[in-house]
């Protein structure tokens, strides 16, 4: 079930995915990088990438699926860690350990 969600709303955002190309007024930001558990090829990771960089405040998502790991830059005035978190496990993933830096 979380799975197919998770490929409706990739197949949904396909056509905006270069609209969130314009972000300005970026203030302070803030870089984490998860591990990841649940992605199972090299769709999960671009895919989730795609939908993070859809919600407000994250600047940039560069996921990995050999190493399992996404690394995420945000405006922590628009969104918080705990919404990320939120929201990747939304998509059928989870978050397994994390580094701030």
């Amino acid at each position: 079930m979380l799975r197919r969600n998770f490929l409706q709303r990739l197949t949904f955002a396909g056509a905006g995915g270069l609209a969130v190309l314009g972000k300005a007024d970026v203030g302070e930001t803030v870089k984490v990088t998860y591990s990841i558990k649940g992605f199972t090829c090299v769709t999960c990771a671009v895919g989730l990438d795609t939908l993070l960089r859809q919600q407000k405040g994250v600047i940039r998502s560069q996921s990995s699926y050999p190493e399992a790991k996404s690394v995420i830059v945000f405006d922590p005035r628009l969104i918080s860690e705990s919404e990320l978190k939120a929201f990747i496990a939304e998509m059928g993933f989870s978050v397994a350990e994390e580094h701030k830096g």
